[in-house]
């Protein structure tokens, strides 16, 4: 496996789109595994971390580029199960 992190590209979405996207690519990776998310909804700020706690990863980053933010997760522990309890937005 890569050590750089597999970038999510959501720019353009609104909430709950980035997060579920970001969902589906964690499904089945690896504990460890970071991810980059891309998203230009703010509400992304609220919701990725929402998100790790539910799933057991992390949030490592958050930085904003202009109008993007760039947030970087890593998956934890447990496993990451798709749920309807996704954040909503």
């Amino acid at each position: 496996m890569s050590d750089a992190p597999l970038v999510v590209d959501a720019r353009g979405h609104r909430c709950p789109t980035p997060s579920l996207k970001l969902l589906k690519a964690m499904d089945g990776a690896p504990e460890g595994r970071r991810f980059v998310l891309l998203a230009t909804d703010p509400m992304a700020r609220i919701d990725v971390p929402f998100l790790m706690d539910q799933k057991g990863g992390e949030v490592l980053d958050i930085v904003t580029r202009g109008d993007t933010l760039e947030i970087t997760v890593r998956i934890g522990g447990r496993p990451l199960v798709s749920t309807p309890d996704a954040p909503t937005g």
